[in-house]
């Protein structure tokens, strides 16, 4: 059950920044305006709360591993809000993401 929560907080993290971060972009490169600007750094503001919501106290550990799951949550996000198609490198590199993921947040460790 610990590891179902820390996935979907992983998950929920990946929304508010990786959303966050694509009103941000909309707003600028986008020129849809300063209310998606703001929204966006709002949900990044909300993305950092998240990340603390994890039972691990290692903040480094933490964002380490957060960094495989952003990292397929972008290209995931880009294929359903921008069209892009990932090419098998991308998804290639997306399963070392994961592979790390898993074992950095859920390997045994003798504590």
């Amino acid at each position: 059950m610990l590891v179902v929560r820390s996935v979907a907080l992983f998950l929920l993290a990946a929304i508010f920044e990786i959303g966050g971060a694509w009103l941000v972009w909309q707003g600028v490169r986008e020129h849809k305006g300063i209310a998606w600007i703001g929204a966006g750094v709002l949900a990044l503001g909300v993305y950092g709360f998240v990340a603390t919501l994890q039972l691990d106290a290692h903040f480094g550990r933490i964002l380490a591993a957060y960094g495989g799951v952003f990292v397929v949550g972008s290209l995931l996000w880009g294929m359903v809000m921008d069209g892009y198609r990932p090419d098998r490198y991308d998804l290639v590199g997306a399963l070392f993401c994961l592979a790390g993921v898993a074992v950095i947040m859920y390997s045994p460790r003798g504590h």
